[in-house]
């Protein structure tokens, strides 16, 4: 089936505040599909939906042509992976034992880690640019290199469908290319399904064939990076002006800031 997700009118919020209102789209088998929007527009709430954290207060999910509510969270844990803005672990493990823990949903009622496991685990870390302190407790690694250890995790669940909700927030620029080059090489060759959350419209205008903006929890619009980034939509839902400028390598839209003052809206230049 091409579709692997499909979401139809989600509503759901926390407690008496309503967060996403009539969301609906369908996100396909070797497609990165881009989510931006301003904070507070509903972004992360939507992660949290689409992986049952969240009750929904109406609509439908369905995963590979399943409502998901009928399937085991085990179950669904062997196809979807999630990776958070930023992963708490609670405990002094090593990286290799926090990767190991994404292949719990592929293992029996106590039955334990073989050398295919392992293998699995190691394979992710090293996709990751993270083999090298596989060693190190968690906690002794920096918020970059424990990110790379969780994307690492996700990876050895070896599913179908990734969420990510910020995933390079704390990643310099080189790792930053390094995990959207993965996630690219994983959509082509693998046919991985891939939902991303991002606040760099420049990152998600080069790799994501897709962008869904939201707004105020509903859908302002989808489509190709093109057609989503435009002055005009930008200025209407993040209330910035910006040029959009093409990509010298790839001709991918390019947002360029322009600050209040250069438009003469904010402060005046500084005397020289």
């Amino acid at each position: 089936m091409d579709i692997a997700l499909r979401a139809q009118q989600l509503t759901c919020g926390y407690g008496d505040r309503p967060v996403l209102d009539d969301v609906s789209f369908d996100l396909h088998r070797g497609e990165m599909l881009g989510v931006i929007g301003p904070n507070g527009s509903g972004k992360s709430t939507l992660i949290r939906a689409l992986t049952r954290i969240l009750a929904l207060d109406s609509g439908s999910i369905d995963l590979y042509g399943t409502n998901i509510v009928g399937i085991p969270l085990r179950e669904i844990a062997r196809s979807v992976a999630v990776i958070p803005q930023l992963a708490e672990v609670p405990f002094s493990f090593s990286a290799m034992d926090v990767v190991m823990m994404g292949r719990t949903p592929h293992l029996g009622r106590f039955q334990r880690e073989g050398p295919e496991d392992l293998a699995v685990a190691r394979s992710a870390l090293e996709r990751t640019d993270a083999i090298q302190f596989m060693e190190r407790p968690l906690q002794e690694l920096s918020g970059g290199e424990r990110q790379r250890v969780i994307i690492a995790r996700a990876l050895a669940q070896q599913p179908t469908v990734l969420l990510l909700d910020e995933p390079t927030s704390y990643l310099d620029l080189n790792h930053q290319i390094e995990v959207f080059d993965l996630l690219e090489h994983l959509c082509l060759s693998e046919q991985l399904a891939v939902l991303c959350v991002s606040h760099d419209l420049n990152l998600a205008a080069e790799y994501c064939d897709r962008l869904m903006m939201l707004n105020a929890g509903q859908v302002f619009a989808t489509g190709s990076p093109a057609e989503i980034l435009t002055t005009d939509y930008i200025k209407e839902v993040f209330r910035a002006d910006v040029c959009v400028m093409n990509s010298p390598s790839t001709g991918a839209p390019q947002i360029v800031l322009m600050p209040r003052h250069a438009t003469g809206n904010g402060r005046k230049d500084a005397p020289v």
